[in-house]
């Protein structure tokens, strides 16, 4: 389904999808730019549609009537909420069930339209949802739903080979029970030409089971970042989770944020075919992916130019729309400070332009608690493209932005090094020379220029502009002067 224009109104459209898997059934509705829209509304029941597939080949009874409920629920709420898109898509459960049909007539009666995806276009969503949130991937996205496993080979901005097997975390137990998962997993990898093929590279972890086990690693270890993604394990913490999850209380896993009490009862088969796939693929590392199935639809829309937009640049740009005082301000003000670090790599480049984005958005804030805003936004804003030491050094910035001090707050030292931690603070120094020389509009920043020449710093205003050099302006020139080893000179 292809985007639609929008019909009138300020605010872009509202579009939603309806998730039927395996395990559960999601409504999730966006709103906001095509290339990262932000999530107005997220709900889901765990109905457990392939709860019952394995003994019975289909849906039973009791599922089938969460499902009748929660569609009714959604179908609703979509025409509540004004949504002007609605897709409806179901996966491994109603696609194999041998009364599937019965589900998709249910939802069709509740006013949806269902597309059942094939099992290699499952995995396609899932590849592309993961390029969504993380543009560099490379490795074997591993999509683990209820009745099925998906994996898909992801590099260079593209997807490669993918498959569908039948592994979902619902179907995990009778092989355990049989001490057969280890020989099934390898049997079917191998036969879809998929062993060793993950040698030197990540498994990116999508699916609310395996999100699970790093919520639960995050508490166990007391992570200072509870981000789940791109949040990373190694195949020696999943061999140690299991081990937890073979003694530790389910109550006590009931407690932990982020993990649903329906999902416990399933996290050490999640663990153990993890463990088993890792081993299979050759693959020693695991990141975490909040990206998958649903994005992947969207991203799957979007023209080649929207896709090669950078998502965390994309959402900071509409996060400083939204929030600031100036909306064009981000822009001109990453532009007018870019010469003091031309020498940057790409990557922090990127973040240096998101920070620029958000340098105005604490300004609602108490005066002395706008640092501390800042900080709090770049740590545990909903950002993709960005890993923790980008967020600590996203934070170091705007805490210094907003008025912090260039010594680093705590958890930064812990996210990011010395050097990354520094440089970001530089950028915050000179995001707010540029802020209050302009006081936050487009003009001044336009005509004037920021630069290094000869062992100085030298800010350059024309004509008339120089009465805007006051002794605020001055001071703040004088300590980005002193941060960079240099001398201020007004031109």
């Amino acid at each position: 389904m292809r985007r639609t224009p929008e019909v009138g109104g300020d605010e872009p459209p509202r579009t939603a999808i309806i998730d039927i898997g395996s395990n559960s059934i999601r409504l999730v509705v966006y709103q906001g730019p095509p290339r990262l829209p932000s999530i107005l509304f997220n709900e889901k029941v765990l109905a457990g549609l392939g709860r019952s597939l394995a003994q019975s080949g289909a849906i039973d009874a009791q599922a089938m009537a969460t499902a009748r409920v929660a569609l009714q629920r959604f179908a609703g709420l979509a025409r509540e909420m004004e949504v002007t898109r609605l897709r409806t898509v179901a996966t491994a459960a109603v696609r194999d069930a041998a009364n599937g049909a019965e589900l998709i007539a249910m939802a069709e009666a509740a006013g949806l339209s269902v597309e059942t995806l094939p099992g290699e276009k499952e995995a396609e969503a899932a590849g592309l949802g993961v390029l969504s949130g993380i543009p560099d991937a490379d490795g074997i996205v591993g999509d683990l739903g209820g009745g099925s496993l998906e994996l898909v080979r992801v590099r260079a901005g593209a997807l490669h080979e993918r498959a569908s097997f039948p592994l979902g975390v619902l179907r995990i137990g009778a092989l355990r029970e049989k001490n057969q998962l280890d020989k099934k997993v390898g049997a079917l990898l191998d036969a879809g030409g998929w062993t060793g093929s993950g040698r030197g590279t990540p498994l990116y972890l999508v699916g609310g089971s395996w999100r699970s086990l790093a919520r639960l690693d995050m508490v166990v270890t007391h992570y200072l970042l509870p981000v789940i993604h791109q949040y990373s394990m190694s195949a020696d913490t999943i061999a140690r989770l299991r081990r937890t999850l073979a003694h530790v209380n389910k109550a006590r896993l009931r407690e932990i944020p982020g993990i649903s009490g329906g999902r416990v009862p399933t996290l050490g088969d999640a663990a153990a075919l993890l463990a088993a796939v890792l081993r299979h693929l050759g693959s020693t590392q695991t990141i975490v992916s909040a990206y998958g199935l649903r994005e992947g639809l969207l991203y799957d829309e979007l023209s080649v130019e929207e896709r090669a937009l950078d998502p965390l640049v994309v959402a900071a740009r509409e996060e400083g729309r939204v929030s600031g005082r100036f909306p064009e301000h981000g822009d001109l003000l990453d532009a007018w400070i870019a010469p003091l670090f031309a020498d940057e790599e790409a990557g922090d480049a990127r973040l240096r332009t998101a920070a620029c984005h958000l340098a105005d958005v604490g300004w609602r804030a108490n005066p002395d608690f706008r640092a501390e805003r800042g900080l709090e936004i770049a740590l545990h804003g909903n950002w993709v493209g960005i890993d923790a030491r980008g967020r600590a050094m996203l934070g170091q910035a705007l805490w210094t932005g907003m008025g912090g001090a260039a010594t680093p707050p705590p958890p930064l030292t812990l996210l990011a090094d010395e050097p990354s931690l520094k440089r970001a603070a530089a950028w915050g120094t000179a995001m707010r020379l540029g802020q209050r020389l302009s006081g936050g509009v487009a003009g001044p920043l336009a005509r004037s220029s920021l630069r290094v020449e000869a062992g100085e710093l030298l800010v350059t205003l024309p004509g008339d502009d120089a009465a805007l050099y006051g002794e605020t302006v001055q001071k703040r020139h004088r300590a980005l002067a002193q941060a960079l080893g240099l001398q201020p000179r007004l031109g």
